[in-house]
């Protein structure tokens, strides 16, 4: 269990690390990871996006329509589909994203880049191997 509670305060102290200087650039941490989320793939509705982000649709809603007011994300009509919209990003959208990815790819650096590279490569491997362990359990509930 000490694992778990360092790996879980691990979390909270990086998030807030991250949220803090994304907040310089006038991003909350859910608003970036919109934006990083739509970097690697345009065109999800949001219901694919809230699925990729492991929150409600409710969620994604509001917070799209404030990228959208702001003129970062962009809804697109989806051909045979009048219930549903395509997520883009507007340049300005695009550029954000960019600035968010550096300001977080900085923070990597100086703290996991830290670490021995065969280090990192493990963790890596045990990482992936308690995500098996998570997504199994939870396919059994």
């Amino acid at each position: 269990m000490r694992l778990w509670f360092r790996f879980i305060r691990l979390n909270r102290r990086v998030t807030a690390a991250v949220g803090s200087e994304l907040r310089t650039l006038g991003l909350s941490i859910p608003q970036f990871d919109v934006l990083s989320t739509l970097t690697e793939r345009e065109g999800l509705t949001q219901q694919e996006l809230a699925g990729r982000l492991y929150v409600t649709k409710g969620n994604v809603s509001g917070l799209i329509d404030r990228l959208v007011e702001a003129g970062l994300v962009e809804r697109r009509a989806i051909p045979g589909d009048r219930r549903s919209h395509a997520l883009y990003l507007t340049a300005a959208g695009s550029d954000l994203a960019q600035q968010g990815l550096k300001v977080q790819t900085a923070y990597v650096g100086r703290t996991l880049g830290r670490l021995d590279p065969g280090a990192i490569a493990e963790l890596e491997q045990l990482v992936l191997l308690w995500r098996e362990h998570a997504r199994a359990d939870a396919s059994q509930a």
